[in-house]
């Protein structure tokens, strides 16, 4: 599998990429070869405390890794409740 590109714009992750797989088994009474070739995207809605300029992906073993830090703004967030 190939990750082409991954962009962020306006809340939506967009993630596309390649897919190449081939598989052969061989026998004594036959020899068979199977290809599945394929393009792909994925989008995904991210939180709106994301910060997107901090946003990372890594790609390695297969194994598609995207961090998505939040924002400043949110982290320090803090809500008073009453109790009466």
């Amino acid at each position: 599998m190939r990750i082409s590109g991954d962009s962020l714009q306006e809340g939506m992750l967009t993630i596309q990429g390649e897919r190449k797989r081939e598989k052969e088994e061989k026998n004594k009474r036959f020899h068979r070869i199977e290809r599945a070739y394929g393009s792909f995207v994925r989008r995904f809605r991210v939180p709106d405390n994301v910060d997107e300029a901090s946003v990372t992906a890594e790609f390695k073993d297969g194994m598609l890794s995207v961090t998505l830090p939040k924002s400043k703004k949110a982290e320090s967030k803090s809500v008073n409740v009453n109790i009466a």
